[in-house]
């Protein structure tokens, strides 16, 4: 089976899933924290290169006080818990606003590694695209090195981008970095969470013909 050296993962349906099950919308933020945690030892066991987990956006933080302080603790969480993991982690979002958690700016910079390290887990915090392409606007002339020119160029370009939830977009996920990616979607929930997820995910990936294009 063809591996993908880089997956993105979009995990949508929180609070729809909150709301299911009768409890209020900001409760289902916690419950994407195994998942996660799920989802990271899959991709360490078969040898994924590189992960990237979709945090919060700068349109998110629209939301509710009560959901941006429930999803806020949950990502600083999250980020705990892949810190006592062996990787090699970095946090990208906006650090000048006041809606980026303190907690994970030691997170940010530079790539941070924990335990063995191996894997790259990239988390995004607060990010917004505008925002990560923003130095591009005022670029009189756009080399090769696009790439380099982002608030997140320390991301390498992502094969595959899995999203829970149901929904079939982006919403904004690392523009440049997925031009080329392939899309798997997912109906169930992020708090559903299955491993057969992942497994039929990377199964319809092996079938895809990547030509990048040529």
């Amino acid at each position: 089976m063809r591996i993908p050296k880089h997956i993105g993962i979009i995990p949508d349906g929180n609070r729809r899933w909150a709301v299911g099950k009768g409890l209020s919308k900001e409760m289902g933020y916690e419950k994407g924290l195994d998942p996660g945690i799920k989802v990271f030892e899959l991709c360490k066991k078969i040898g994924i290169k590189e992960l990237t987990f979709y945090g919060f956006t700068i349109d998110n933080t629209k939301r509710p006080s009560i959901q941006t302080r429930a999803f806020t603790k949950a990502c600083i969480k999250a980020v705990e818990l892949l810190s006592n993991r062996d990787a090699s982690l970095l946090v990208v979002g906006n650090t000048d606003s006041p809606m980026f958690p303190k907690e994970l700016l030691p997170y940010t910079n530079n790539r941070k590694t924990f335990g063995k390290g191996g894997i790259k887990v990239n988390f995004l915090v607060n990010y917004g695209w505008q925002w990560d392409v923003k130095k591009l606007i005022n670029q009189k002339s756009i080399s090769n090195n696009v790439i380099g020119l982002l608030h997140s160029k320390d991301i390498s370009r992502i094969d595959l981008v899995i999203r829970w939830g149901g929904r079939k977009r982006l919403s904004g996920f690392l523009p440049l970095q997925t031009v080329y990616s392939d899309f798997y979607f997912i109906d169930d929930y992020w708090p559903d969470f299955k491993k057969e997820h992942f497994y039929h995910a990377l199964e319809w990936y092996d079938k895809q013909d990547i030509t990048l294009g040529g």
